[in-house]
This record gives structure tokens, sequence and C-alpha cells, in this order.
């Protein structure tokens, strides 16, 4: 009987052990079909196969979407369904990053909400919204003085310690007047969105740095439309520093007066939506 019983432990524990590989060979099959079968979508659409899957959706607080509701007007461009996307990626974004306060300055849920929801925006056309590269997120009362440069400045991405700096009387003032196309949060959160996208290799990612070699070879090819878009005055000279901060002020403007954008320079601005894979009414 002990023999009996042992060979039927030893026979129930195999088949658990074969159900358990079985079971992981299958899922590592059926990743690398649905992997190949989105890579095929992608080279063909510019776009993932999907963006938004949740098992369970987090939730705001009553202040913090009482801050989405009443301050942050993209979010009053989407509908149901993309609000209840968008309340669960900001409330995974605030609980993500680490918020902290300089010289000062204290850390309000409108301070995460505004900021988390700049990022959450640009980010709202991708499957992995978090921007790896961005753990900290460090907020002046205004102005602070760089040690990388030795300057005042009002942002700034550290990649080498995942931190984004920010002036929150600048970043404030970006939201001011929503039609200048001059917007701090957007222009130091796409620096970080752009460095992630180098060194990540989720799918919006590589669709993101696609997209951007593809617009930098058609500008450097087309000499008529970089002229044009040198003297139109439709982007700040500060554009034209490197591609860095061309890309950078582009979406600025990509986010803030679309149909201007879509009207001057149709060819950037579908890179632009290519890109963020935005696909949101008004754009």
């Amino acid at each position: 009987m002990l023999i009996n019983s042992l060979l039927k432990d030893f026979t129930l524990g195999g088949q658990i052990i074969f159900t358990v590989l079985f079971s992981i060979l299958a899922f590592i099959l059926i990743n690398y079909v649905f992997r190949m079968i989105e890579m095929g979508y992608v080279l063909r659409y510019k776009k993932p196969l999907y963006n938004h899957l949740y098992f369970r959706k987090r939730q705001l607080n009553k202040n913090q979407k009482s801050i989405l509701k009443h301050q942050f007007s993209f979010y009053k461009k989407l509908s149901n369904i993309e609000k209840l996307y968008f309340e669960h990626r900001l409330a995974s974004f605030i609980k993500d990053k680490d918020f902290i306060g300089r010289d000062g300055f204290i850390i309000t849920d409108e301070v995460k909400v505004l900021i988390a929801s700049t990022a959450v925006m640009l980010t709202f056309g991708f499957r992995d919204f978090y921007i790896g590269f961005i753990s900290k997120i460090v907020v002046y009362p205004s102005k602070f003085y760089s040690s990388t440069n030795k300057k005042y400045h009002k942002g700034e991405f550290n990649p080498r310690l995942k931190t984004l700096v920010l002036s929150w009387e600048d970043f404030k003032d970006g939201y001011k007047d929503e039609k200048d196309n001059l917007n701090l949060g957007i222009h130091e959160i796409t620096h970080a969105i752009h460095i992630n996208s180098l060194k990540a290799r989720d799918v919006s990612s590589i669709i993101f740095n696609d997209s951007f070699k593809e617009l930098s070879k058609i500008l450097s090819e087309n000499d008529v439309l970089r002229n044009q878009l040198i003297h139109s005055n439709y982007f700040r000279g500060y554009a034209y520093t490197n591609q860095f901060e061309f890309l950078a002020v582009a979406i600025e403007n990509f986010i803030e007066t679309p149909k201007d954008f879509k009207a001057q320079f149709p060819i950037v601005y579908n890179m632009i939506k290519q890109m963020l894979n935005f696909r949101i009414v008004g754009y």
C-alpha cells in the first residue's frame, strides 16, 4: 500500500509539473504569435493593436476628480468611456511617481493631478503610459538654480536621475493661455517621452521613435518644407535649437493649436499625430 501510495503521489506530482510546463509553453507561444500579429499590424497601420485593456480601474479621490473636471480642459474633450480610461491612468500615474517639493513648496492634490494629467494626455494614445524614465517629479515654487549648467531654469528633465523638475509658477502659466503654444509641462514631459522611447521596447515607444526618425528624414530631405517652417513664425525660434527641442515645441503647438498646425503644415502635423497615436475629437 505504501508503494502504491508513493506511486500515486509521484504520478499526481508529474501531472502537476506537466500542466505547469504546458501552461508556460502555451503562454510563451501565444505571446509570440500575438507579438508577430501586432508587429504586422503596426507596420501597416502605424498604431498599436489596442491601447486600453484594464482588469480593474483605479479611482481618483473626490478632490482629485474635482480638480481634473474643473481645471484640465483636455478632459472635457473625451467621451464618457475615455474619461474613465483617463481617470484610471491618472490615478495609476500618480501612484507610480514620487512627487517632491523643494524650497518649501507643498505637494497638493492640485499639483499631482495637473502635472500627471499632462503626462497622461500626451501618452493617451500609448499602451504603456507610465513613462518609465520618470521616477521622481520635483516641484519648485518658481524658477530654480540648476547645477547641471549653472543657470536658473523653469523646468528640466534629467534622464540619468529619472527626474522631472518643474517650476510650479511657470507650469501653471502654461495653462493660462491654451492657445499661445507655450506650455512648460508639455515641453518637458515630451523630452521625457522622447528619451524613454529611445530605451524602451514597448510597441508605443517603437512607433514614437520610428515616426520621429521618419519625420527627421522628411525635414532633412525636403528643403522647401524646412524653409517654410523656419520662415512661418508658427514655431518659436527655440524650436530650431536641435531635434529634441523642435519636437518638444512642435508637440506644444500640436496640443494647443491643432487646427492651425494642420492647416499650415499637414505633413508634420500628421507625423506628430502618428507618433502620439492621438485619436481625440478635435485632432
